[in-house]
Parts: structure tokens; sequence; C-alpha cells
């Protein structure tokens, strides 16, 4: 089950939902690592490309262009932090001196360019007037009247000194009018760059607000990570622990002999009576198991051909049915025959999520559930370097006596047995 949430970096949410938060730190952390082990990889295909591209660009080295940075007297990089130097203006007056500066210079731009367009317009326009009355009095004037040339002469400065005064006084007008524009521009010209400035002044507070919330963000990471790590840490000591006691099962091949071939009849150590239930170990068709439940009739058939033979939820010294075992029931279930009960109480429940079981324990504060898997030839807890059990009694009286995690405590005490009758796992036995 691990092996597959960490070769598609996914898991179910409802499967996620199963997990304690100890486990939940675990499985983190080992994805964690699996995400860092396949960026190496990544990075190494990387740096191969990366290696050849450097040694392209070497060749190219002398016809490129490069950046010299002023120094100063320490023989650093010359820096000017504005507003801070002796004898500058505070920051705020200087940001307003340039905006305002700037404004005026591009209102300015914008009302020469102006001037030029209608210069240019008032010069054409009394060009063609000019040309047009010099023409009428050449027409009119020096044709008709040729001995009074000089009194032509005389109009027709006069009509230059009307139309030069015409002009000056246009000139004086559009000037006025161009004036009022750009005072007007260079005002809405600050206005924008205030607003700007304002602008990224909230920008930069938002990007404070950022860089605290993604400090924020890691150090719950490096929270997760230590916990996760301390979960390993425990598992890897509890472990040793159990080795030491003997309750530590390796491959299944040390209690396949513990199961008997089909026909054979049970002898006097392997008697497992069932109180109101008779036994029957399923023959016939060869079993093959989904990845994962997909119905309550799946997991009966799954529990029935690999559980009752690796004797699950049977009690070693009295061969019955243990008193902690229940069957396929519901959290909330488990939450309610649990309710009224001490600390320590627990029981074991036939998972509708993975192929295995939850754990249910009644702890001060409320209750915590463990994913118990099953899917291989021994039992540990869903995680990281879990302990592994040759029955699932040898889990449950192991954490009788070691704690299941150092932060919760939680130690197996009382087990809690069937309000009804016939029991919750009847079917599993049928």
């Amino acid at each position: 089950m691990l092996q597959q949430i960490l070769r598609d970096m996914y898991i179910d949410p409802d499967l996620l939902a199963e997990l304690n938060e100890e486990q939940k730190q675990i499985l983190f952390y080992k994805m964690r690592e699996e995400q860092i082990k396949r960026w190496h990889g990544w990075d190494a295909n990387l740096d191969k490309g990366v290696s050849k591209m450097k040694i392209k660009a070497k060749f190219q080295h002398n016809n490129s262009k490069h950046i010299q940075w002023l120094q100063g007297a320490d023989g650093d990089v010359w820096v000017w932090i504005m507003g801070e130097a002796q004898g500058d203006k505070p920051y705020e007056l200087i940001c307003e001196e340039l905006m305002a500066e700037r404004a005026r210079q591009q209102a300015q731009k914008e009302a020469e360019e102006q001037w030029k367009k209608k210069e240019a317009e008032i010069e054409k326009k009394f060009r063609d007037a000019m040309a047009k009355e010099k023409a009428r009095i050449v027409a009119e004037k020096w044709k008709v009247e040729i001995e009074d040339r000089k009194a032509a002469k005389q109009l027709e400065k006069k009509f230059q000194e009307e139309l030069k005064r015409r002009e000056d006084e246009e000139r004086r007008k559009e000037e006025e009018q161009i004036r009022q524009r750009e005072e007007l521009r260079a005002k809405e010209l600050y206005l924008s760059l205030k607003i700007a400035q304002q602008q990224n002044q909230k920008n930069e507070n938002e990007e404070e607000e950022w860089k605290e919330q993604l400090r924020k963000s890691k150090e719950a990471d490096e929270d997760r990570t230590h916990k996760a790590r301390r979960a390993r840490a425990e598992y890897h000591h509890q472990s040793l622990r159990a080795i030491q006691k003997g309750k530590v099962a390796g491959l299944s091949n040390l209690f396949q002999s513990s199961m008997l071939p089909d026909g054979q009849e049970l002898g006097q150590e392997n008697v497992t009576v069932y109180p109101l239930l008779k036994l029957h170990v399923p023959v016939g068709k060869s079993w093959e198991r989904p990845s994962r439940p997909i119905s309550r009739d799946i997991i009966i058939r799954w529990f029935k051909e690999e559980q009752i033979p690796r004797q699950a939820g049977i009690d070693k010294n009295t061969g019955c049915v243990a008193l902690w075992f229940h069957g396929i029931i519901t959290r909330e279930m488990a939450e309610e025959l649990l309710m009224n009960k001490l600390e320590g109480s627990f029981l074991v429940r036939v998972s509708e999520k993975i192929w295995g079981y939850t754990l249910s324990y009644r702890h001060q504060t409320g209750f915590r559930h463990f994913l118990v898997d099953a899917s291989s030839d021994y039992y540990s807890f869903l995680g990281v370097d879990p302990n592994r059990h040759a029955t699932l009694t040898d889990l449950v009286d192991f954490h009788k006596e070691e704690v299941i995690t150092s932060s919760g405590g939680e130690l197996l005490v009382e087990p809690c047995g069937q309000v009804k009758t016939p029991p919750d796992y009847s079917m599993l036995f049928e």
C-alpha cells in the first residue's frame, strides 16, 4: 500500500482521513523524501545538458558583452541609498520632487509638440492668405492701374501689417491655451505618479505579508519534518524492543507452518473454538485480490480466503474470537461503542478503505484511529518502518506493553466487546 502511494504520489482523501496525525506526518515525510529523490535524478540529467551549454558558451565568451560596476573608495561596488547620504533630502521629499519634475517635463514635451503643430497651421494659414491677397492686388490694381504702383505697394504693406498683427494675436492666444493645458497636464501626470507610488507601497506591504506567510509555512514544514523524524525514531525504537521480546515477524515463512493444507483435520494444538459460530474455510476457485476493497462482499471473501487461515482476530489463549475484534463497522459506530468507556479502551474493526483493519482507541481528549496494513504476509501500522507482527493478536499484545505513539502515549488497556447478538463479525465466519 505504501509503495503504491509513493509510486503515484497520491493518497485517496478517504484513506487519508483514516490516518492519525502521527501516521500522516510519517507519510508526508516519506513522500517528501521521494520527491527529493526524483528531483535529484531530474537535476542530474539537467546538469548534463547545462555542462554542454557551458562548453559551447566558452568559445563564444570573447565576443560577449560585459558590465563593469562602479567601485567606491573601499574597493567594493559603489552604492547610494537615496535619502540616507549626508546632505540628502528626506526620501519622501525627493520622491515628491522627482515626480513633480517628471510630470513637468512630460507636460512640457507634449506642449512643445502641440505648439509645433499649431505654429505650422498658423504660418500656412497666413501664408495662403497673403498669397491670395497679393494675387488679387496684382490682378486688379497693378494690371489695371499701372501708374498707381506706389499706392498698390502701400496697400500691400498695410495689408501685410494687418495680417502680421492678426497672426501675432492668434499666436498669443494659442500660446496661452497651450500653457494652460501644459499646467493642467502636469497636475494630471503628478497625480498619476502619486497614485502609482501609493500602489507600489501597497504592493510592498502585500509582499511583506506574503513573506510572513511563507516564513510560517516553512516553519510548519520544518515542524512536520521534525515530527515525522521523531515518529520514525520511535518506530525504530519499538522495533528493537519487539525484537528483544521475540514478537516481531520476518517474512511469511515464519508462520506458514501454522497454515493447514486443504482437507487436513485440525490437530489438538490447532483447535479453534468460536462461540455461537461454526468456522467454514472456503475452498474452490482461486482467489485474486483486487488492488483495493470495492465492496462489502469482496471484503468478506478476502477475510475468509486470507485472514481466517492466518487466525486473524483469534485469541491464542482461548481459541475464540478475541473480545476486541469487530466486523465491518463504520468509524461512527466504533466511536459510539467506545463513547462511555475509560481511556485505554480499544477495538479492532475490519477496514473498508484498505486490505487490513482499523484500531479505534478511546483517548482522554476523544478518539483516535490507526490503520493496520494486512495486504502482505504481516500486520503493521500504515507508515514508515513500522513493527511487523506475524498475527493481528501479536500486534495487539505488543501494544498492551508498548505505546503506539510517544506523543499520544496510547496503551491498549481494556478491550471493547460486542453489545448485540449476533455479533457484528458473524458474517465473516459464516
